[in-house]
């Protein structure tokens, strides 16, 4: 077993998904696996595939949001030879390549009707048809077990996602609970990924303090396991000592008490939006690593959003084209930036901020070169 493919913790929700993944492997039934982004749905299913009577067979993988929807196609059911251009050859694809074994199918949410509609098709009759054939070559015998981050209830009712194929594949149902809400598995993830990456890299195993470890099981792991393993990584490479303290952490997870400057109550952000926007003022990172990806994945909410749309605007005096610097974003980005707040209706007026004082240490939007606002193309913002 690979390190990094083990069910780590004993948080009540830790020991039942264990049960449900032992229940899972006593059968051939397909199985859905449900999550948010970075929970680790590969793991589980790996662990899935472990536990049955096809261990010993291929488990192959695929994530169906990585590829448009020919290729897709093409890799899944394989191609003939001239099917398209580049075809020199047949191709077997992955669902003959896992004969007798498991294909796990992550971001199945993703997929476009129409190839919805050609793995339904599958699912019903085990026949494979490659692209560019007349007639199925073969049928196969694979276990599905498929993963997305998407409600697929929600995207059922917007005709995005096929309701057929929903009960066809959602036979098993496992849930993987985000890290934020097994906080208790928390220091037994950290100690486990300090050794395995001490390991990996040959260097001393660090410790942290209690200081430290505080501040990391409070911190809302927007990423999950996947964030807190990566950072682990960070954490071993960049540690001189062999204790990390509280100083050693980045400023998203462990704020100086002067990080936040006075603000109105009403306009204080919640404490995870404080971190994000701090993240990206004072971490210099960029707005679509740090607020677009996470509320995507429904790991934030549009109040978070607003609040940190509400702070940046009043630190730029309502200048959007500024708030796009600050959030560090290339200035091509500032119509993608407003359509994706409209979009999502957490575009802030922004004539309100105009008349609020500015912060301490800032400056105006006239100072900052803010020809969007009252400025040189006379036009009032946003565009």
């Amino acid at each position: 077993m690979r390190d990094d493919e083990e069910l780590i913790g004993s948080s009540p929700a830790i020991r039942e998904l264990r049960e449900e993944i032992a229940y899972a492997g006593r059968s051939d039934a397909k199985v859905l696996i449900t999550g948010e982004s970075g929970v680790g749905k590969e793991v589980l299913a790996r662990l899935v595939h472990r536990h049955s009577n096809r261990a010993r067979a291929p488990l192959v993988t695929i994530n169906c949001a990585g590829l448009p929807e020919s290729l897709l196609e093409s890799e899944l059911f394989g191609h003939v030879r001239g099917a398209f251009t580049g075809a020199y050859r047949d191709k077997a694809g992955l669902l003959e390549l896992a004969h007798n074994g498991t294909i796990f199918m992550d971001e199945i949410g993703e997929m476009s009707l129409r190839m919805q509609a050609v793995l339904l098709r599958f699912l019903e009759s085990g026949e494979i048809q490659r692209v560019g054939a007349e007639r199925p070559q073969a049928r196969v015998n694979v276990r599905v077990i498929a993963a997305t981050n998407r409600n697929l209830v929600e995207r059922i009712a917007a005709k995005e996602f096929r309701e057929d194929l929903y009960y066809r594949v959602n036979v098993i149902h496992l849930t993987a609970p985000p890290l934020r809400e097994r906080r208790d598995d928390i220091p037994a993830l950290l100690e486990h990924f300090l050794q395995h990456f001490s390991r990996r890299h040959n260097l001393p195993t660090p410790r942290l303090d209690t200081e430290a470890l505080e501040a990391l099981v409070g911190y809302r792991w927007p990423g999950n396991v996947r964030e807190l393993k990566n950072f682990v990584e960070r954490l071993v490479l960049r540690a001189r000592t062999g204790l990390i303290t509280a100083a050693d952490l980045p400023l998203e997870i462990s704020p100086p008490p002067s990080a936040h400057p006075a603000v109105p109550k009403a306009a204080t952000a919640a404490p995870a939006a404080d971190r994000l926007y701090d993240w990206m003022v004072r971490g210099h990172e960029s707005f679509w690593t740090v607020v677009y990806e996470p509320f995507m994945s429904r790991d934030m909410t549009r109040d978070d959003l607003r609040a940190i749309v509400s702070r940046g605007l009043e630190q730029t005096r309502g200048s959007y084209r500024i708030l796009v610097q600050l959030f560090n974003m290339p200035e091509s980005d500032y119509k993608r930036f407003l359509n994706f707040l409209r979009k999502h209706d957490c575009q802030m007026p922004f004539q309100r901020y105009r008349s609020l004082p500015p912060r301490p240490g800032s400056r105006t939007p006239e100072e900052e070169g803010d020809f969007a606002g009252r400025g040189a193309r006379g036009r009032s913002e946003p565009v």
